[in-house]
């Protein structure tokens, strides 16, 4: 049987395969996802602990916020690990299976310019993107202690580099919908920034954006929780640095 590690680097691979397909591969290219997964004990275990008491349709109901002629829809993806796994997988059974036609959700959540190549561009960046860094997340210890053996990778900084990263995603997520869409923009660019500075390991500069990122929150009145968990995890990757 093949190692943990074997069996997760085979689905992040599934996962970047479908990121880079066009679209008219994309519901072949998540149909091997799901096979993958069935074909694997430790991520088949994995969504089987989180979907077991998962209530998908409420779920649903609070996640894909339809739009109008006047405003695009949007998906807003749940705030735990374990219902986000569950939501995104369920959602992607939904495609394999035509129960939600895919061509139809891109054009309802993702519309960006209209066109079926920034949707899906913007879809997989939210979903098959999420997803696969919650399975990193989650396998993070298996797949670091791979990674200190073969290219002697720092494995608690690549954890942490991980965790900042998804959180940022998270907080994205969240400030779209707590701020105008032109506080939106400056917002987005300060986060996409400091997941830059943190990859770079760019002390100073880490220090600068979630002061000014921090400064925002509180003037606006838009704290979310990610925000604490985002100075909590900087302040230990700072200590590796």
């Amino acid at each position: 049987m093949k190692s943990t590690k074997e069996q997760v680097s085979e689905f992040l691979d599934k996962c970047d395969e479908l990121t880079k397909c066009k679209f008219i591969m994309a519901t072949t290219k998540i149909k091997g996802l799901l096979k993958c997964i069935v074909n694997s004990p430790e991520l088949y275990g994995l969504f089987d602990k989180v979907t077991k008491d998962f209530n998908y349709v409420e779920q649903k109901s609070k996640c894909l916020i339809s739009g109008s002629a006047s405003f695009t829809g949007k998906v807003v993806l749940p705030q735990t690990v374990g219902q986000r796994l569950a939501f995104i997988f369920c959602l992607l059974v939904e495609f394999d299976r035509d129960t939600i036609n895919l061509s139809e959700f891109l054009q309802v959540y993702f519309r960006e310019d209209g066109s079926y190549f920034e949707s899906y561009k913007a879809f997989c960046n939210t979903i098959i993107v999420g997803l696969a860094d919650l399975v990193r997340q989650v396998f993070k210890e298996q797949l670091s202690a791979a990674t200190d053996e073969d290219k002697g990778v720092n494995a608690e900084k690549a954890n942490l580099i991980s965790s900042v990263l998804l959180t940022v995603e998270a907080e994205k997520q969240y400030v779209a919908g707590a701020v105008s869409k032109d506080e939106v923009e400056g917002a987005f660019k300060m986060l996409d920034a400091l997941s830059a500075a943190v990859k770079d390991e760019n002390e100073e500069l880490i220090d600068a954006l979630i002061c000014g990122y921090n400064y925002f929150v509180l003037y606006n009145r838009c704290v979310s929780d990610n925000v604490a968990s985002l100075i909590e995890l900087i302040s230990e990757f700072e200590k590796l640095i």
